[in-house]
């Protein structure tokens, strides 16, 4: 049985690599499998082929981060399931909705979504979004799925995410498993979260870092010419703007 990292489990290793026809990456700075190319995105990969993870800092923000959460749990000041109810918030619910009304604009206008596909930045700033929380990403760079193709968004290097459309990063987005597979059998990674694509859609896997941050155009849903913004903002789910979802 397989267990899906996005319950809070990471996914189980596989050797080898994926030469499913159709499952093309590239991948800056590292020799591609056979038949298979990477998308770049800045740095070298910090995962291990089998998974596990690269060099770490004791100083980490996130080990920083978890330190200060026990001990303030430990002196009474704050209950550590207010924090996971807090976070929870900001991964599912306010960041990805910017994302989402992001992606429902793009469906109703075409101007704007030309514009956001030739650079996303200025225009998710239109909306109102992406102000400081993003000031240091020099670039939002926005792939539309198509009939014939599929973006996945990972970060091998650590957890670089766009924060202003889509809020807190997911814990399974950081795992180590997550971001190798994704790199090395993204098509096979996705048949286990459930997204079985055809043999002859292609797979492109976009690698984020520091100064540039991806985020996936969903198609749009069939049958969804009469909804109007907010009812399609609701079809619009953050793992289809990582591109685990259709």
């Amino acid at each position: 049985m397989t267990a899906d990292p996005r319950r809070g489990s990471e996914f189980p290793e596989h050797g080898g690599h994926d030469s499913t026809a159709g499952a093309r990456m590239e991948r800056g700075g590292h020799a591609p499998a056979a038949g298979a190319r990477v998308q770049p995105g800045g740095h070298e990969s910090a995962a291990g082929a089998d998974g596990s993870a690269g060099p770490s800092s004791e100083a980490s923000p996130a080990v920083r981060t978890e330190a200060l959460e026990a001990l303030l749990v430990e002196k009474g000041l704050v209950e550590s399931a207010a924090v996971d109810t807090l976070v929870e918030r900001y991964e599912q619910d306010v960041g990805p909705l910017r994302g989402a009304q992001v992606v429902a604009r793009a469906w109703t206008d075409p101007a704007f979504k030309a514009r956001l596909l030739e650079d996303g930045m200025p225009a998710i700033r239109e909306l109102g979004f992406g102000d400081n929380t993003d000031s240091h990403v020099a670039r939002l760079v926005v792939k539309e799925n198509t009939e014939a193709v599929h973006n996945l968004v990972v970060c091998t290097l650590c957890s670089c995410y766009p924060w202003a459309v889509l809020g807190l990063p997911p814990a399974w987005y950081k795992s180590p498993a997550y971001r190798s597979r994704a790199v090395r059998e993204p098509r096979r990674l996705l048949a286990e979260l459930g997204l079985d694509l055809a043999p002859e859609i292609e797979v492109r896997v976009w690698d984020s870092s520091a100064e540039v941050r991806y985020m996936v155009l969903p198609q749009r849903p069939p049958a969804s010419a009469d909804l109007g913004p907010d009812e399609l903002a609701a079809l619009v789910t953050r793992d289809a703007m990582i591109g685990v979802e259709r």
